[in-house]
């Protein structure tokens, strides 16, 4: 029995185009033990470890004729060190190198003749740390528990835990006839599929459009954000295939302080933060900012369940928030941001947009991979940017007894957007990741500064 790739997850093969690739990615900065950590040390690790996550070692098979979805399949002669590669930052190994790497790492779209994931260590690093680098095609992320092989490597000791022995052997990949047949027999058990696979083999990402009739109910809660188009924005721009990468670091209980005072929750203090490093970015180029200026934002709102317990489960709940912009005190864009989370919650908007994120072929359970699962006709419509915060566990990790220090998520781009906004809490930091066009913000370092003034412009109203 063939294990065929659903629907959601073929179309993210047929969503990537030049300028969007559909990976998502993360960075994580470690200190290795006394004993060192190379690359034939994260070889090792991953071999070992491999084997918990299956998919790692398929590539996927077309169909002949695309009569059915394509299949994922054993790569018969997977090569771990083609995916598992190494970098070296020149003297003296700053993050301003480590960001321009990531940018061009996250340009390159994957081998599809392989296992849709690489890995990169990055040697160099002043005071002696090394980075990893992570790249998942969405295709290849399983979404029910949204595990990948970053987060298998990791460990709540120094101690690397013992997952026992992989006695994996690759099936033999069918021939064509094989996989026609197999596609006939599917076929034929399940003729809805045969208008699925015809649909996603003719069209492009933009027919997902025509899957509206089916979520009628659910988007009639969305029907103010369709009325209402998103403002018009520098972040909404033709973008290119190449990127850049800008990271912020922030303390978790900063955000704790602002809330205990102020009330509302850490992911209304986040927005409140984002809305302030708008506004600045927005000044900063010029760009005619007045009382009522406001930036969309797509807000995938995801808790992980039981992380004490090691449990990779997730609920996610996903709004469209306009973010204030245009106020000029921190403290009255925080009370709008509280406000505006609140009345989603109260109106049951976040049906409407869970179902628009139905619609243009998102996943929530792959977690920051929410903000790229977005057909590309919706984009510039209905909201400007993805904001995509993602709680972590607050006590270290490792990975071969390094212990993890920052963890940046890496959100793809969608067709028309400039710049994507990811964080991560984790071991008492919050760590934003902006994934960003290479033409269109040369100036996301300066956006990324702009996220620590806004986060201490808010501190600032509780001292």
């Amino acid at each position: 029995m063939v294990d065929r790739l659903s629907s959601l997850d073929v179309s993210f093969l047929y969503m990537e185009t030049r300028t969007t690739a559909m990976h998502v990615g993360g960075v994580t900065v470690f200190q290795p033990p006394a004993t060192g950590f190379d690359y034939d040390r994260l070889v090792e690790l991953i071999a070992q470890r491999i084997a918990l996550v299956p998919r790692y070692r398929q590539r996927v098979r077309f169909v002949p004729g695309r009569i059915a979805n394509p299949v994922w399949v054993d790569d018969e002669d997977f090569d771990v060190t083609y995916h598992v590669r190494r970098s070296a930052l020149p003297r003296p190994g700053t993050d301003a190198q480590l960001r321009e790497l990531v940018g061009r790492l996250m340009s390159r779209q994957l081998d599809r003749s392989r296992p849709l994931w690489e890995i990169y260590l990055v040697e160099g690093l002043e005071g002696g740390r090394v980075g990893i680098i992570t790249k998942t095609h969405h295709a290849l992320v399983d979404g029910v528990s949204a595990v990948d092989i970053g987060t298998v490597l990791l460990d709540v000791t120094p101690e690397p835990r013992d997952v026992g022995p992989d006695d994996w052997k690759p099936r033999r990949s069918p021939g064509a006839l094989g996989l026609v047949g197999a596609a006939v027999s599917d076929l034929v058990k399940t003729p809805t599929h045969a208008v699925e696979a015809a649909r996603s083999a003719v069209v492009d990402v933009r027919a997902t459009a025509d899957k509206a009739a089916s979520l009628a109910g659910g988007l009639l809660a969305g029907a103010r954000v369709i009325a209402r188009p998103a403002p018009d924005s520098p972040l909404n721009v033709r973008i290119g295939s190449q990127r850049r990468f800008g990271m912020a670091r922030t303390e978790l209980d900063a955000y704790k302080r602002v809330r205990k005072v102020h009330g509302g929750t850490i992911n209304d203090v986040v927005l409140a933060t984002v809305a302030g490093a708008l506004r600045t970015w927005l000044l900063t180029r010029g760009e005619a900012v007045n009382p009522t200026t406001v930036v969309r934002a797509m807000v995938p709102v995801s808790v992980r369940a039981d992380v004490q317990k090691g449990e990779l489960g997730n609920r996610v709940s996903s709004y469209f928030v306009d973010l204030p912009v245009g106020e000029g005190n921190p403290l009255m864009r925080l009370h709008q941001v509280s406000f505006a989370m609140r009345g989603h919650k109260e109106s049951g908007q976040a049906v409407g947009a869970d179902a628009l994120v139905q619609l243009s072929g998102f996943a929530p359970p792959t977690i920051h991979a929410l903000g790229a699962r977005v057909a590309s006709g919706f984009t510039r419509r209905l909201f400007n940017l993805v904001v995509s915060n993602v709680p972590g566990p607050q006590f270290p990790l490792y990975a071969a007894g390094a212990r993890m220090l920052e963890m940046y998520p890496v959100v793809p781009l969608a067709l028309g957007q400039a710049v994507s906004v990811g964080l991560t809490s984790y071991d008492g930091g919050v760590y934003y990741g902006l994934n960003a066009d290479r033409d269109a913000m040369p100036d996301v370092d300066v956006l990324a500064a702009c996220l620590e003034e806004s986060l201490a412009e808010l501190v600032g109203t509780v001292a």
